[in-house]
């Protein structure tokens, strides 16, 4: 007989957290298939649009040949997403003023309003989540998920065969 945190009780919880970790990528999948079926965007428009969001956020707005790694996409397949998000008024192509060969990619603010009516609600629903837990108890969440995170980041690398660092988008 197994007593409570013994062995049997940590492969619940193992199995627990594998189960709610699937059922959040199946249910954040198909967020993501009614966003792109109510702005006629394709899969790898999504996917694009987050990467490009997520490395503004970061202060490293990619290029077109940095999009391209993210997606796994040929040079002309990026080309086709960047045009379709561009026409769509999502991103727009932003050249440097230092060199103005460089090209990098920019949400616009209407793209930036269109995530934020569509998504605001699942973000203040994560909020009222995340306000249930202490600073301590976040801290471990963060290393946890981060720890998943680059796991499956590392698991797509090794698909793909094309590493992308795991800090990138």
């Amino acid at each position: 007989m197994s007593t409570p945190g013994g062995p049997d009780e940590r492969d619940r919880r193992r199995w627990q957290i594998v189960d709610l970790l699937r059922r959040y990528g199946t249910d954040a999948a198909a967020v993501g298939h009614a966003f792109g079926a109510l702005h006629g965007l394709q899969p790898s428009d999504l996917q694009a649009l987050v990467a490009i969001m997520t490395a503004e956020l970061r202060r490293a707005p990619l290029n077109p040949s940095d999009l391209r790694r993210v997606l796994g996409l040929s040079s002309a397949g990026t080309s086709y997403v960047i045009d379709r998000l561009e026409r769509a008024g999502h991103v727009v192509r932003e050249r440097s003023d230092e060199d103005r060969r460089v090209v990098r990619l920019r949400y616009t603010d209407q793209g930036m309003a269109t995530g934020r009516q569509f998504f605001g609600p699942l973000g203040a629903r994560t909020d009222a989540v995340i306000d249930r837990f202490s600073d301590d108890e976040l801290e471990v969440v963060e290393r946890f998920l981060s720890g998943v995170a680059d796991s499956l980041h590392q698991h797509l690398e090794d698909l793909r065969g094309d590493p992308v660092h795991p800090d990138g988008p």
